[in-house]
């Protein structure tokens, strides 16, 4: 988990010298990565990135409040998620005219077999795969960040993680 950040020192502002807000050293620091696992999680390289911005909206606006929880990138995560499947269920419920839909190639610096074996699972099955793997969290922080049961969290990888696996042997047969 991150550690807190220093506040912006006297010193450096008497010599023009402004130190980044916690908020902006946080965005630095998150946005990139955030936006990837979210474009893994929902399987759209776009929406991944628009709820990163979203998550990091809402987290600007309420920044006094947000910034006390442990960890704020789940938080991010969390709330980008919740926004993108929203953002996805009414897409669903539009009527479209487009015979083949344009898929978005997959998030960067993951193997193209393993994104498309991740883009088969459900989201809520990525969500906790994305999380425990491409961010490193674990399973509690995992449980945390989607505000699940830890239970929850360990039947899901495992549930995902056999998906996975029969997707890719699959894929290479």
């Amino acid at each position: 988990m991150p550690t807190p950040l220093p506040p912006p020192t006297v010193e450096g502002a008497r010599h023009g010298h402004v130190e980044p807000t916690e908020f902006e050293t946080f965005c630095a620091r998150e946005h990139a990565r955030l936006a990837r696992a979210l474009s893994l999680a929902l399987d759209n390289r776009e929406l991944g990135r628009d709820a990163a911005a979203e998550a990091l909206t809402r987290a600007f606006e309420r920044w006094d409040e947000v910034r006390l929880h442990a960890n704020l990138t789940g938080w991010a995560y969390r709330v980008g998620l919740n926004w993108g499947r929203s953002r996805l269920r009414r897409r669903r419920r539009e009527v479209s005219v487009v015979l083949v839909p344009e898929r978005p190639r997959p998030a960067p610096e993951i193997d193209d077999g393993v994104a498309r074996a991740l883009a088969r699972l459900s989201t809520d099955h990525r969500a906790v795969v994305v999380g425990r793997y491409y961010l490193d969290w674990s399973e509690a922080d995992v449980a945390a960040a989607l505000d699940i049961p830890p239970g929850t969290v360990k039947s899901r990888l495992s549930r995902a993680l056999a998906q996975l696996e029969q997707h890719l042997e699959h894929d290479d047969a």
